[in-house]
């Protein structure tokens, strides 16, 4: 993949904002669990960061997926996994099919100020009792007039307490539950939706998560992204644009783990010399280093067959698979390194540690991304 000028002035430019708009403000936000989406979204928006991807009659820039790629990168560079998960899913997980299938309408009203920062957007997939199995999801959408009346409840979602719209998966017929489901904008200011709690997390504790119950919301039948009985596939498609995400996001984070314990290690004296000298270390440090390298040849790859119109379902199942493995091992073998300190939260370490344990489980469990890439080898068992 070739990157030009632009692509690096966009690196250059989002790494400024986070250097000077987020990270002197982390460790605040973590202690509060919380940080002002708005306020932060508004300054993205203003310098065009929200809407790389998304179509320019609705303020966005209108490029392809390798400048969103850049941004990606470049907001690995904050300290601490929250705010760029919270971006994300303004950006990549709560918008992509609104930008795409939504109507005229729809777009001026929700996706218009989402890209201007105006308007902070969560999306409403997982519930309680369904999870990776997206299929499995009861929360209804049922016609009265030209309403839909919505009931039910969805959980862990990410801007939960301050998001203006949700982007909603919801049953809205019988049938197969591959094709009864539609995805629908839901405004969160709307009678009868109710934040039952903010959630308290192992990581990413400076992103607010919630628990929200809807009964008997009324939002207009207009408010449906797309085709009726189409929310399964649209989501499937967002799901590949977060994977995507997820992976590409978690490499500088990744290499900032290994560059912050080798500067530790290398100032930490350990029987007359600094730790860092020890073979075990450094090979493993240099081999974890490598496994970086490959991770983002994979995700690479993904995104220049993205920019050629190719399904690229099986290598973000892989990116996405080999990010949340990889963030495990990176944070584990990295604490390791730094002894007690590794215990102590003062120490980064610590934060990319919680942090990143997330990426194997949101977005599709490891497992799940397993089974995709079993399928697409034709090894999957037939389910019956």
């Amino acid at each position: 993949m070739e990157f030009t000028t632009e692509h690096n002035s966009l690196y250059e430019t989002v790494r400024r904002f986070v250097a000077n708009e987020i990270n002197p403000y982390v460790d605040e936000w973590e202690e509060a669990g919380i940080f002002p989406a708005h306020e932060l979204f508004r300054k993205m928006g203003d310098q065009g960061l929200l809407g790389i991807t998304k179509p320019e009659a609705y303020g966005g820039a209108g490029l392809d997926w390798s400048y969103n790629l850049m941004f990606c990168e470049a907001m690995g560079e904050a300290n601490g996994g929250s705010v760029p998960m919270a971006v994300g899913v303004q950006t990549d997980m709560a918008t992509p099919a609104l930008a795409e299938f939504g109507s005229e309408e729809l777009c001026e009203q929700f996706l218009a100020p989402a890209i201007s920062g105006e308007y902070v957007s969560c999306i409403g997939v997982s519930e309680p009792g369904a999870g990776s199995d997206v299929a499995s999801i009861r929360t209804t959408a049922r016609k009265d007039g030209d309403d839909y009346v919505i009931n039910g409840g969805k959980m862990w979602i990410t801007n939960g307490t301050q998001a203006d719209f949700m982007c909603m998966l919801a049953n809205t017929g019988e049938g197969p539950v591959h094709k009864n489901k539609s995805l629908i904008v839901v405004p969160m200011d709307t009678k009868g939706v109710t934040i039952a709690r903010k959630l308290d997390k192992l990581g990413m504790r400076a992103s607010d998560t919630a628990q929200i119950h809807f009964e008997d919301v009324r939002v207009p039948q207009r408010f449906r992204i797309g085709e009726e009985g189409k929310g399964f596939i649209y989501q499937m498609q967002q799901f590949q644009v977060e994977r995507l995400w997820g992976a590409a996001s978690s490499l500088r984070m990744l290499e900032k783990a290994i560059e912050d314990v080798i500067d530790y290690t290398r100032q930490r004296q350990a029987f007359g010399k600094p730790l860092l000298y020890n073979q075990v270390i450094h090979y493993r440090l240099a081999e974890l280093q490598t496994e970086v390298e490959l991770l983002r040849s994979l995700i690479y790859r993904a995104v220049e067959q993205m920019g050629q119109g190719e399904d690229v379902t099986r290598l973000a199942s892989m990116a996405k698979l080999k990010a949340g493995r990889l963030s495990r091992e990176v944070a584990d073998s990295c604490l390791q390194y730094y002894g007690g300190m590794g215990f102590m939260n003062e120490t980064p370490i610590t934060r990319i540690y919680r942090d990143g344990r997330l990426t194997s489980i949101g977005g599709g469990a490891d497992e799940v991304m397993l089974g995709i890439i079993s399928k697409f080898m034709g090894i999957l068992p037939d389910q019956g």
